[in-house]
């Protein structure tokens, strides 16, 4: 199988199979999540914290902030990039893999999502964006001339579907992956809720889930100084 490259928007995902790869975090330490996990735990006990069966209302959308070329086009397509679109917003095409087409025909109008820069020297969350228009056919599926060209999908029943996204607002600082990853091993071994972040067990997909206690959590770390 071929693999899923670790980014993607709006242009940069190759095709998978079906089956899912399992993939293992590669090792870091663990740093300090203390002041993070506490202003959680406050914040928890004034909820109320209660559990109940997972539910995802909110998304991590990577997308590749720097030039690579992939049959000849360039699929950089940056935070600034969408900015800079009608509206600020734009489709988000090119998905071809499964678990994230599924995802992506998961979302609902209104829902907001983390942009992600990933595959350059700094990965991580840049910008809140929310989806402005629900799964719909990706016409790059049948335009010969672009990457994402599919031979094998029809028009009267299309293998992949994207959505439209549009820019809410930056994230008060940039949140690298190494601190979100600190949080996760931390919150790995305390309970946190950052324990099972899809992030961490399967990198390589370009579209994923986010809990509600995921994404507030995540959310917090922009009002906190870098570590």
């Amino acid at each position: 199988d071929k693999k899923e490259p670790d980014a993607k928007i709006a242009k940069t995902e190759e095709e998978t199979s079906d089956k899912e790869e399992e993939e293992k975090s590669s090792k870091s330490s663990a740093g300090s999540s203390k002041s993070g996990w506490k202003n959680w735990k406050k914040k928890e006990s004034v909820s109320g914290g209660e559990e109940s069966k997972i539910t995802y209302c909110h998304w991590l959308l990577k997308s590749e902030p720097e030039s690579r070329l992939e049959k000849g086009v360039d699929v950089k397509f940056s935070v600034d990039d969408l900015k800079a679109q009608p509206n600020q917003t734009t489709c988000w095409d090119g998905v071809r893999n499964y678990q994230a087409r599924n995802f992506l025909r998961s979302m609902k109008l209104g829902q907001q999502a983390f942009f992600y820069h990933s595959n350059c020297k700094e990965p991580g969350i840049v910008a809140l964006v929310k989806i402005v228009k629900e799964a719909y056919p990706d016409h790059t599926q049948f335009d010969q001339k672009d990457p994402h060209y599919d031979s094998t999908s029809r028009k009267e029943n299309p293998k992949w579907s994207m959505v439209d996204v549009q820019f809410v607002r930056m994230t008060k600082r940039f949140i690298p992956l190494s601190e979100i990853k600190a949080h996760h091993l931390a919150h790995k071994a305390d309970g946190g809720p950052l324990k099972d972040m899809m992030l961490f067990s399967r990198q390589r997909l370009s579209i994923q889930p986010l809990t509600q206690e995921e994404f507030d959590f995540v959310l917090s770390l922009e009002e906190e100084k870098p570590h």
